[in-house]
């Protein structure tokens, strides 16, 4: 089994889109009205950006706090390529790359509405440690 799409309520749609082509590599495939706009990465993940306020009854409602999402990258020169390229881009990040949870290294933002994003990468794989150098 695998997960396919995830769908992110958010308040610009497209600022949203220009934030996920620019940062993430995601493609634009199609928009539908003001409601919401259907994006792919090189592994075929959808990702549909929606405006919670264009269906019936639709009010903006917060994520709860704990709710993130992550991107996972190979090694930590591309977790600080992310960083470095966020950075350069005008977003604000409180905290640089770090080691975290004693097995991977990243970093935590909040982008688009206070939605936390995660970028990180992990030293081990398939069940061994590797090197994240």
């Amino acid at each position: 089994m695998k997960l396919n799409h995830l769908n992110l309520c958010v308040n610009d749609l497209s600022k949203a889109k220009d934030f996920f082509e620019t940062y993430f590599d995601f493609k634009f495939l199609e928009q539908k009205g003001k409601a919401l706009i259907v994006m792919s990465d090189s592994d075929e993940f959808i990702l549909v950006l929606s405006d919670p306020k264009a269906f019936k009854d639709g009010e903006d409602e917060p994520y709860p706090k704990a709710f993130h999402f992550g991107f996972l990258v190979e090694s930590s020169n591309e977790v600080d390529q992310v960083y470095n390229r966020l950075v350069e881009g005008g977003i604000e990040i409180d905290k640089k790359p770090y080691k975290m949870r004693g097995s991977s290294y990243g970093f935590y933002f909040m982008a688009l509405n206070e939605l936390l994003i995660e970028v990180s990468c992990l030293n081990y794989r398939n069940g061994k440690k590797i090197s994240t150098e």
